[in-house]
C-alpha cells in the first residue's frame, strides 16, 4: 500500500510553489500512490545479478571514428558564400548606430 497521504501532496505542492485545490489533491494522491506502488513493485523483482539497463536493446556508437583532416582553404569555404570581401563573408548588419 502506498504512503502518498493528501498532507505529503500538499507540502510537495508547496515546495513546488504549485497551488493546488482539493480536487487536484485528492487526484494526485490516487495518482502518485499507483506509481509509488508500481515502483515498489519492479522493485520487488528486480534481482542482484539482473543488470540494470537504460535500453532492451544494446546500443552502439554511431559517429564515424574522428580522424584529423587538413582544414579547409579560404576559397574553399567562401566558395558558396553569397558574397565575401578579400578573406571574410560579408554579411548584412543587423546592428544600428549603437555598435
Amino acid at each position: 500500500m502506498s504512503e502518498i497521504t493528501p498532507e505529503l501532496v500538499r507540502h510537495l505542492g508547496v515546495l513546488a510553489r504549485i497551488r493546488l485545490t482539493d480536487e487536484e489533491v485528492e487526484r494526485l494522491t490516487g495518482q502518485l500512490g499507483v506509481i509509488v506502488d508500481n515502483i515498489a513493485k519492479v522493485s520487488e523483482v528486480a534481482l542482484p545479478d539482473v543488470p540494470a539497463t537504460s535500453h532492451p536493446l544494446p546500443l552502439s556508437n554511431v559517429f564515424r571514428p574522428d580522424v584529423p583532416q587538413p582544414p579547409l582553404t579560404t576559397a574553399e569555404v567562401l566558395q558558396n558564400a553569397p558574397d565575401s570581401d578579400d578573406d571574410r563573408f560579408r554579411v548584412t548588419a543587423i546592428l544600428g548606430e549603437e555598435q
